[in-house]
């Protein structure tokens, strides 16, 4: 699996560049899914979602222009066969995941199955937008935010500081952006400060590739990396 981690989606050329690297041919000649399960937990989450589906969000990815594009929601595939949607996605190029609250969306993948079955799709391109992208670090940087959107008595509350862990690194997006008071540098590396792995924080003109284990970051924007915490050990 290849990864394509946004804060802002595919937001500039050199972000659009850097997919297309990894789908190995025109995003115009490529299948994709959209996950949009993540935007529910939030106020007016259905309409976001129908907006993200559309094309018709601020951060771009379903709107650039694929060959074919499907819904794949995560609640749903507990109560539906395996063979119903898992040959889907083995034949999809890339796989959308919107943004929203990242401990329900990794709860979902957990639950549906998903999180398990994606180590073995080599030649998948994973796309990230925001919660999207951190899902896949082993720390969820929103995890106190988060908790505000668990209801009362759910027995979800529990480890929401941890994500599923497909890459050695961490991430917090949306740096410096207005209206994301948490996402300053200062905060953020404070935060930083208590992870074991190395931490990027990047902003919306931000991504981060990973192919084979190497890490690269596309930017026209700005980011830091934060070294490994020796204390969080």
């Amino acid at each position: 699996m290849k990864f394509l981690l946004t804060s802002g989606g595919v937001s500039n050329p050199s972000i659009h560049e850097a997919l297309t690297g990894l789908l190995g041919k025109s995003i115009a000649g490529s299948s994709a899914l959209m996950i949009p399960t993540a935007i529910y937990p939030f106020p007016g989450g259905g309409d976001m979602a129908r907006r993200a589906i559309c094309g018709d969000a601020e951060s771009p990815l379903c709107g650039l222009g694929w060959k074919s594009l499907g819904v794949l929601e995560l609640t749903a595939l507990p109560s539906i066969k395996k063979e119903n949607w898992v040959p889907m996605l083995r034949a999809t190029d890339a796989l959308l995941v919107w943004g929203g609250d990242v401990f329900y969306l990794c709860h979902w993948m957990l639950q549906s199955g998903l999180a398990d079955l994606l180590p073995s799709l080599s030649e998948l391109v994973y796309v990230g937008v925001s919660a999207g992208s951190i899902v896949v670090t082993p720390y969820n940087c929103d995890a106190e935010f988060d908790l505000q959107n668990v209801p009362d008595g759910s027995e979800r509350a529990v480890a929401s500081d941890r994500a599923l862990g497909f890459v050695d690194f961490t991430l917090y997006p949306h740096l410096d952006r207005e209206g994301f008071a948490d996402a300053s540098l200062a905060n953020i590396q404070a935060w930083a400060a208590g992870i074991p792995v190395p931490t990027y924080a990047i902003d919306d003109e931000t991504a981060i590739t990973v192919t084979n284990g190497i890490v690269d970051v596309v930017s026209e924007g700005h980011w830091e990396r934060f070294p490994a915490s020796s204390d969080a050990r």
